[in-house]
C-alpha cells in the first residue's frame, strides 16, 4: 500500500451540453454559490467550506466527468506522489506545475485504473467561509463521491496502492457478492466509494449539511423544486450518515447528507454489511426501497471522458 499523501476531496468537475440548465440548478435550488466563470466554465463553492470551489461545470458537446481532484499537503508530497505513480508504470496527463484556476496551487493530473482523470493538488489559496446558521439549508462542504467500475476489487486495490486510500467497510449479498467498498484517506469514514457497475461512470456526488434540520429542509427545497428524487430520506449503516439522492438536469444523482462517521483509524476494522438487509441500506426504514430502479439511476451514462483528458 503506498503511503498516505492525500489530505481530502477537493471538487468534482462535471461536463454536460444543457450548460445554462446545469448551473442553474447547482447556483439556485441546490445551493451552491458561483465564484467564478468564463467562457462555458463556471466554478461553484459552498459556503461553509476552505475549498475555492466543489463543483466545476463546464459546457460540452457530451456529457462526461472531467475530474475528480484531491489535496495533498505540501508541493513536495505532490512531487512524490507523481513519481510514485511514474514508478507504477501509470500515465501521467500532465506534469506537476503551476495550476490556472481559482486559488492557484501546485498539482497535477493522472488516469486511474479505468481512465478516470484525477488532479491531486496543494498550496491552494483557502477561500473566505463562514459558518453555516441554524436552518440554513445550503451545503456546507462536499462530503464525498461514490465512482461504478465494471472490476470492483481491481479498482480497489489500484487506489489503496497508488493513492493510500483504506479500505472502511464493504456492502455486500449473498447473490450479488461484493457492490460497493467504502475508502478513506482520513478519519472521515469515506471520502470516495467504489460501486460494482456495468461501466465506468459517476455514482454520486454528495454533499454534507449543517445538521439534520438543515439536511431535511434541503430536501423539502428540492423535491418542491420538481427534481427527481431517487432514494431517501434515510439513514445508511455503513458510515451513519443521512441521505437523500436526486438526480441533477443531466441524470448525475445528486446527495445531500449529514453526521458522516468519524474513525478512531487505530482501532477500526472493516465490516462486511449484507446490503439485502433493509436495516443495512436505511436504518430508519423512512425511505423508499433499495431496488432494481433506483439502482440502475445510480448506473448513470457511460462515461465518455475515460482516458480522455478533458480540454480545461
Amino acid at each position: 500500500m503506498s503511503a498516505r499523501l492525500l489530505t481530502h476531496l477537493r471538487h468534482v468537475d462535471l461536463a454536460m451540453p444543457d450548460y445554462d440548465k446545469q448551473l442553474d440548478f447547482y447556483a439556485g435550488v441546490w445551493g451552491l454559490t458561483k465564484v467564478a466563470e468564463d467562457s462555458g466554465i463556471s466554478f461553484l463553492a459552498a459556503e461553509g467550506s476552505p475549498e475555492q470551489y466543489v463543483v466545476r461545470l463546464r459546457k460540452a458537446e457530451e456529457k462526461r466527468l472531467d475530474l475528480v481532484s484531491y489535496g495533498a499537503a505540501s508541493a513536495a508530497d505532490v512531487d512524490t506522489l507523481a513519481e510514485q505513480l511514474l514508478v507504477g508504470g501509470m500515465q501521467l496527463i500532465s506534469q506537476p506545475s503551476k495550476i490556472d484556476a481559482p486559488g492557484g496551487g501546485y498539482g497535477f493530473r493522472f488516469f486511474d485504473v479505468d481512465g478516470r482523470t484525477i488532479e491531486v493538488s496543494a498550496d491552494v489559496d483557502v477561500r473566505q467561509h463562514r459558518k453555516i446558521e441554524e436552518k440554513e439549508s445550503i451545503p456546507v462542504k462536499l462530503s464525498h463521491v461514490v465512482l461504478n467500475s465494471p472490476d470492483l476489487a481491481r479498482t480497489r486495490e489500484w487506489y489503496e496502492r497508488q493513492l493510500g486510500f483504506r479500505l472502511s467497510d464493504t456492502l455486500s449479498s449473498p447473490h450479488m457478492g461484493e457492490v460497493m467498498h467504502f475508502m478513506r484517506i482520513s478519519n472521515q469514514h469515506h471520502s470516495m466509494a467504489i460501486a460494482k457497475g456495468p461501466h465506468t461512470s459517476l455514482h454520486h456526488v454528495s454533499f454534507e449539511m449543517r445538521g439534520l434540520d438543515e439536511y431535511m429542509r434541503g430536501s423539502g427545497r428540492v423535491i418542491r423544486a420538481g427534481f427527481k428524487k431517487v432514494w431517501g430520506p434515510g439513514r445508511h449503516l455503513a458510515g451513519d450518515n443521512t441521505f437523500t439522492y436526486f438526480l441533477d438536469p443531466h441524470g448525475n444523482t445528486v446527495e445531500y447528507t449529514t453526521e458522516l462517521e468519524l474513525l478512531d483509524e487505530d482501532t477500526w476494522h472493516p465490516h462486511v454489511y449484507d446490503f439485502s438487509q433493509p436495516e443495512v441500506t436505511d436504518q430508519w426504514g423512512t425511505a423508499n426501497p433499495m431496488n432494481e430502479l433506483v439502482a440502475k439511476e445510480s448506473f448513470n451514462d457511460v462515461d465518455r471522458g475515460c482516458f480522455a483528458a478533458p480540454p480545461v
